[in-house]
């Protein structure tokens, strides 16, 4: 069962460890701390700024990847979000797929945003993938907008409204219940 967890403290070195990685590197536009003191202060000014959330996503229980949401206080009721999953065992699962579903409930539920937004790198099949399946739209195209591994890369501009998720949850996180990714 893939669910989504708050922070704890003891999450601070798995993030950096996590963030590192080649294969989860590849695809991020920030900046990863590079040092375990910079990733602390990362950790605590991200935990304390009431404008950011953030979860753990968990594959049966153990810890597998990262879900997060900036911009939460916005008055406009928007966020944006990331996610990846760090744990190579975890990818290729369903758990991105079960992690959005559970994002965007928390979202929109919890939260009460109207609605989610993303930015991904024109070349991250994968992700675009996954998040056109959990019902993100093609909003805009930023070429050249940001600069990985020295060369600039361009990014798609995604969104979903709360009133489109709503449309598509039900059938969505049925399908997910039924290959046993989350609970029903």
């Amino acid at each position: 069962m893939i669910e989504l967890r708050d922070l704890k403290d003891g999450d601070q070195e798995r993030l950096f460890r996590w963030r590192l990685l080649p294969e989860v590197d590849r695809w991020m536009s920030d900046h990863a701390a590079t040092t375990p003191e910079e990733n602390r202060l990362w950790f605590e000014d991200f935990r304390l700024d009431p404008d950011r959330r953030g979860w753990i996503v968990t594959v049966d229980g153990e810890p597998a990847g990262f879900l997060s949401l900036t911009g939460v206080t916005s008055r406009h009721r928007r966020a944006s979000w990331g996610w990846y999953i760090g744990e190579a065992s975890a990818r290729g699962r369903g758990a991105g797929r079960a992690a959005q579903a559970l994002g965007l409930d928390l979202a929109f539920d919890a939260l009460g945003l109207e609605k989610v937004q993303a930015e991904v790198l024109a070349d991250n099949d994968v992700a675009l993938k996954a998040q056109a399946a959990a019902g993100f739209r093609r909003e805009g195209y930023l070429r050249e907008h940001v600069v990985k591994d020295g060369r600039r890369r361009d990014v798609v501009l995604l969104g979903i409204l709360a009133p489109e998720w709503r449309a598509r949850r039900g059938a969505l996180r049925r399908a997910l219940s039924s290959a046993n990714l989350i609970a029903a």
